[in-house]
């Protein structure tokens, strides 16, 4: 039968205390070990107090709005973006060999910030609805085109054979 003890063992200025925290053993009629006090014996103002509830509640107000958008994705390359394919609008550098390793995206203009929208270059939205594969966390390094509205485009290499344009697809920024 095998028993696995796993002890919590505190130490204190003048003593040991060693309290056995969880026992899990196998059809076996063992008690439970005892505390032992060696030496001083603490009182209760060494012991730390658990952690105090949350002052405030997740309320409704508190949860990122979603926005329903249409996305896409797109490849690296100068007829899909600019003359520089692999810099993003906000500088970042697009790896050559893989460039969906990043899970980057570029937001339509209107979703921007410096085009009156409410997301930043460097935000973190949770994109789902499209697939298994693609749903996920994004970080924001791209905008696309001023003709194009309500819509993300998600960065992938011609390599990760991915095409594609899904409609009702739900973002939220993360915090």
């Amino acid at each position: 039968m095998i028993r696995l003890k796993i002890l919590v063992v505190a130490f204190f200025s003048m003593g040991l205390v060693a309290k056995e925290f969880s026992e899990l053993k196998a059809d076996t009629s063992v008690p439970k070990t005892k505390d032992y006090y060696i030496g001083w014996v603490p009182d209760s103002s060494n012991f730390i107090s658990p952690l105090p509830a949350p002052e405030k509640e997740e309320k409704a107000e508190d949860i990122p709005p979603k926005l329903n958008v249409s996305a896409s994705v797109y490849f690296p390359e100068p007829n899909q973006t600019d003359s520089t394919p692999f810099i993003t609008a906000d500088g970042s550098r697009i790896s050559k060999k893989n460039p969906g390793k990043h899970r980057w995206i570029a937001v339509s203009r209107n979703l921007h910030s410096r085009w009156g929208g409410e997301i930043n270059y460097g935000d973190s939205l949770w994109v789902s609805g499209i697939s298994n594969d693609l749903d996920g966390l994004y970080v924001v390094r791209d905008v696309m085109n001023r003709r194009i509205r309500n819509r993300i485009d998600i960065l992938v290499g011609k390599q990760d054979d991915v095409m594609g344009y899904w409609k009702n697809v739900s973002i939220a920024k993360v915090d």
